[in-house]
């Protein structure tokens, strides 16, 4: 399932990307605390790997690819789901458009009905990012 929506960022897409990278994402979050398995002097270099924990479980990623302040793609892989994230940034007067695209799989039967819930709350989901990045920029 595709399910993709678009926020506005009060920043250009240079200083935008940070906020969407592993670490800069702690800015605005709550609870969003990266688990690196090895160290790295780039959190958002391709390849990669972190974890993160909540709503129910561990959340494994990697970082597929990126355009530094244009472009990020994860793979994820949690409770019965997985697929990528993409997290695009354009620049608009005022600040950034950022367009985000989850493409996930159910992997299991029992997770069809979890991505259907998340499909059906997507828009709110984006909002409070929205939300959340306005209080800090």
């Amino acid at each position: 399932m595709i399910f993709t929506g678009k926020l506005t960022v009060a920043l250009p897409p240079s200083d935008a990307f940070r906020l969407f990278t592993p670490l800069g994402e702690r800015e605005w979050v709550d609870h969003w605390e990266p688990r690196f398995p090895d160290a790295v002097d780039d959190d958002s270099a391709p390849g990669t790997v972190f974890l993160t924990t909540g709503h129910g479980g561990t959340t494994t990623w990697v970082v597929v690819d990126r355009e530094p302040g244009r472009r990020l793609r994860y793979a994820r892989i949690a409770q019965g789901t997985a697929g990528t994230v993409e997290v695009t940034l354009r620049a608009v007067d005022g600040g950034s458009e950022v367009t985000v695209t989850y493409e996930l799989t159910a992997l299991t039967e029992a997770a069809r009905p979890e991505l259907a819930r998340f499909g059906e709350h997507y828009p709110e989901f984006l909002r409070e990012w929205h939300e959340a990045i306005a209080k800090i920029t």
